[in-house]
């Protein structure tokens, strides 16, 4: 009661205090493959030990994301900006992406590559069923508190942390729903880490607006999730990483 009371006036303060509910965030993404591999529960100890092996010094990979907010609409994208040099004149083809929340009608819109094939989801918003910790630390220059998900699909579990001066329900990836801004998240004990390293607050024109000239089968996202799951399936069956042919 007492951790639930304190949550309650720093959310309080957040908004009295909250000078701007408009701008970007620049997520800095760091992906281990290692740790991704370690997570799998039905590949061999030895294939995880290959795998090990292999990447050596090289397990991590960064990236840029950036989520643009108002106080009811995000959109969140990869960024031009590189967080690596390039790769020894390796050309990486960007996958289609992205993720757009309307919290004031309650809508979602969203592109995604699965298996290359590309799909273009609609629906209503829907939000994580979170579980709102004890903990608290700083990111990106914010108060932030704790939640934990698990999203059973793809079998991650997830420490998000959310800015009690943000009161804001969006997030990186595809997360939301949860009393403030997540500037955090965590995935399977660091397989994956989405954390904020810049925030600017500035009055948006057009980045909010979807990508123009999309490409993509039209679907729900239980139809979405349909696939997903009948993707990850065989993938299991053939004992390989679910992860290769889509965003972790």
């Amino acid at each position: 009661m007492k951790n639930l009371l304190v949550l309650i006036a720093l959310l309080f303060l957040g908004k009295m205090n909250a000078q701007n509910d408009e701008g970007v965030i620049r997520y800095l993404i760091t992906h281990n493959w290692t740790k991704k591999m370690a997570a799998v529960d039905y590949i061999s100890k030895q294939q995880k030990e290959r795998q090990a092996y292999m990447w050596g010094n090289r397990s991590e990979w960064k990236s840029y994301c950036n989520m643009y907010f108002t106080a009811t609409e995000t959109k969140y994208e990869e960024s031009e900006e590189q967080a690596e040099p390039d790769d020894e004149g390796y050309s990486w083809k960007k996958d289609l992406y992205f993720v757009k929340r309307n919290f004031a009608n309650r809508s979602i819109m969203e592109g995604m590559e699965l298996a290359d094939k590309k799909y273009i989801i609609e629906d209503s918003l829907r939000y994580q069923n979170w579980k709102i910790l004890n903990d608290m630390k700083e990111v990106a220059g914010h108060i932030c508190m704790n939640a934990s998900w698990e999203d059973t699909l793809k079998k991650q579990k997830i420490i998000a942390w959310f800015a009690l001066d943000m009161p804001l329900q969006g997030g990186p990836e595809r997360l939301c729903g949860l009393p403030g801004m997540i500037l955090e998240a965590i995935y399977n004990d660091g397989a994956m880490t989405v954390s904020a390293d810049k925030i600017e607050q500035k009055k948006l024109t057009t980045e909010l607006a979807p990508p123009k000239k999309l490409k993509g089968k039209k679907v729900t996202e239980s139809a979405y999730f349909a696939v997903l799951k009948a993707y990850i399936d065989e993938k299991t069956k053939e004992e390989r990483p679910y992860f290769w042919g889509m965003r972790y």
